[in-house]
């Protein structure tokens, strides 16, 4: 078992590395040199139409014989270093740098060194009038000033911004300001009770949420440059300090009191209420001016969601001439800009994923729009799929050559494409919340990126995981767009989680790629995990409790995938009721669980039927054959 220990941190949405620099490096590398010799920079306080003002920094370039695009990225991250003759040591976007462009970056409302009050996802107001503001007002009053205040400019901004800088790039779409031509979400937040960051299917996100917010939660009653102090987890290991916090109603009590706004709030609205739904931007996404490219990670922990369904929003709601692309690769959170996208974990891709996408993707996407230079002769969807490790050109996503395909599961745990006849049949665990199913083997502190693909044989051999699987592949097996799920299950409690895991299962004559130590014979790369919290089968807004003991459907969506299981290998579905401490745990009793006392929680078996009548099975999008 690999044990890693990390300085505590905010690890959730990308926090701690900035949208256009990374600070991490003392260093200074030659990008950054040149960036320095070639850019000057200028600090602004940009008034609002309320009367507030927002640190803005922009860095121009000293060649003032030509005219320049704006890139305008909006942070609640930071936008440091603070000071006029200070310089990152190290640069983001350093190709579309020496490209030229007038970088601009703001710290949001009540964040850093910027005036006013700061709303998580502050909800869009499309009624604004007079002083009223939003994130997309704020965005609209900064674009109108940077055109009348800063020189050399060619008339059009670009907005772009990975993670929570993704949202305000959302909001920038709502602008409605006539120079903005061209917005870039990058796994963008989007939805934070259904799929993004906190909850999934209304499950609560435990580790994430503890890690961001005892850190990012931290009030800041007036501008300042210095940024709050990480956790001191004090150990090494989340799944011991989560086990030792015990029901979720003692972190305010141990840790947090009333300091954290937004924790209590996640407390304080359990269910999908107006709280949530207000922050959802995908029901104004109408009528857009912008062109819109919508960034994402297939292998993203946390904001997967956010890309696909604002991609989806703006396609659905917008005429179909308006320019709207996808690009999804198989990255972590925010791979595609701080790493090369070779590989991630134990997995490679076989080429530089990230730079393609840099160089042939980014580039032309901005460079088109804002400059009117080359051409954009991308797809609507530039997919990449994994297993096969190519790219994809698609006209619309999903795919419309994907057939819907049923995989059941089955008896013997096995998966057919058949319905099963047997009359009754199915497979029983006992998930105890004293001793829940972990989401990794390691021990670790904070939650990292590659449980996104790792190996789940450590999951195959608990007693509370069900497994099934195909036969041996004997033909390459390709699937494109969403997982659907369709589970008949019983529970002899009143409530329950279900957790489903995709997963390709390598063949025994695999051959080891980057790490020895790591078997890849009869490796099981996870594709796609997603929670499921069975109170909010029928309705995220009204949850209901199980009938112990009586056969309920419980049918969702997981987010899209992108894959070719290769000839020779297998499909394979795990089922587990615990993720631990991923999402916390469920006490498999109804009560309000942001309250639930330690009596409350209590073991039951759970059934997942695969019979006849029914019929439990995922659906996927298969390509060919």
């Amino acid at each position: 078992m690999k044990i890693t220990a990390k300085l505590p941190h905010f690890h959730l949405l990308g926090a701690m590395f900035l949208l256009l620099f990374s600070m991490g490096a003392i260093a200074q590398n030659k990008d950054s040199i040149w960036f320095q010799g070639n850019y000057n920079k200028t600090e602004y306080r940009i008034p609002m139409r309320d009367g507030s003002l927002l640190w803005t920094v922009a860095y121009t370039p000293k060649d003032t014989s030509k005219t320049y695009p704006m890139l305008l990225m909006r942070t609640p991250y930071s936008c440091a270093p603070y000071g006029k003759d200070t310089f990152p040591s190290r640069v983001r976007y350093a190709r579309m740098m020496r490209e030229g462009y007038i970088f601009v970056q703001q710290d949001v409302r009540g964040r850093w060194m910027s005036e006013g009050e700061f709303v998580d996802v502050r909800p869009f107001n499309p009624d604004k009038k007079g002083t009223a503001f939003d994130e997309a007002s704020d965005t609209y009053d900064t674009a109108d000033w940077l055109l009348s205040h800063i020189r050399h400019h060619n008339g059009r901004i670009g907005v772009l911004g990975i993670s929570y800088p993704g949202f305000y790039s959302t909001m920038a779409t709502l602008a409605n300001h006539p120079a903005i031509k061209a917005v870039s979400p990058q796994a963008p937040v989007t939805d934070w009770f259904i799929g993004d960051d906190f909850h999934h299917n209304g499950a609560f996100m435990l580790m994430d949420a503890f890690n961001f917010y005892s850190g990012f939660g931290q009030p800041r009653p007036k501008p300042t440059t210095v940024g709050p102090k990480g956790f001191d987890y004090k150990m090494a290991d989340a799944y011991r300090f989560f086990q030792n916090v015990g029901p979720l109603k003692n972190i305010k009590t141990l840790y947090f009191g009333d300091s954290l706004k937004f924790w209590n709030d996640l407390m304080k609205h359990p269910n999908y209420d107006a709280f949530w739904k207000a922050r959802n931007p995908r029901p104004h996404l109408k009528n857009t001016m912008p062109a819109v490219m919508t960034v994402g990670g297939f292998f993203d922990a946390e904001d997967c969601f956010g890309a696909l369904r604002t991609y989806e929003a703006l396609e659905k709601q917008n005429v179909q001439s308006h320019p709207n692309y996808l690009v999804m690769g198989p990255w972590f959170h925010g791979g595609w800009e701080r790493s090369d996208g070779s590989s991630l974990g134990n997995v490679s891709f076989e080429s530089k994923t990230a730079e393609y996408y840099r160089e042939n993707i980014q580039l032309k996407f901005f460079e088109y729009y804002l400059k009117d230079k080359g051409t954009f002769d991308l797809p609507e969807a530039s997919i990449f799929e994994s297993g096969s490790n190519r790219w994809r050109r698609y006209q619309t996503w999903p795919p419309t050559e994907s057939k819907a395909t049923s995989f059941y599961l089955g008896e013997k745990q096995t998966i057919k494409i058949s319905k099963p006849t047997t009359v009754t049949s199915f497979d029983e665990y006992v998930s105890d919340p004293a001793h829940p199913v972990p989401y990794t083997k390691d021990v670790q502190l904070n939650r990292n990126n590659e449980y996104m693909c790792d190996d789940q044989r450590f999951a195959t051999r608990r007693p509370d995981v069900l497994v099934y699987q195909t036969d041996v592949l004997q033909e390459d097996l390709r699937v494109a767009g969403p997982v659907n799920v369709d589970l008949y299950v019983s529970t002899t409690g009143t409530d329950a989680d279900f957790v489903v895991k995709l997963i390709d299962v390598f063949p025994d004559d695999a051959k080891n790629w980057k790490r020895s130590d790591v078997p890849m014979s009869g490796y099981q790369m996870l594709l796609r995990g997603e929670p499921m919290r069975g109170r909010f089968r029928k309705s995220f807004e009204q949850p209901i409790p199980f009938k112990p003991n009586e056969v309920t459907r419980i049918s969702f969506q997981m987010p899209d995938v992108a894959h070719t299981f290769l000839k020779g290998h297998r499909l394979m579905v795990q089922v587990q009721s615990s993720w631990f401490p991923l999402v916390d745990i469920n006490p498999q009793k109804f009560v309000n669980i942001y309250e639930a006392d330690e009596k409350d929680f209590q073991k039951a078996t759970h059934r997942i039927y695969h019979d006849k009548k029914h019929p439990s099975k995922i659906e996927l999008g298969v390509i060919g054959k």
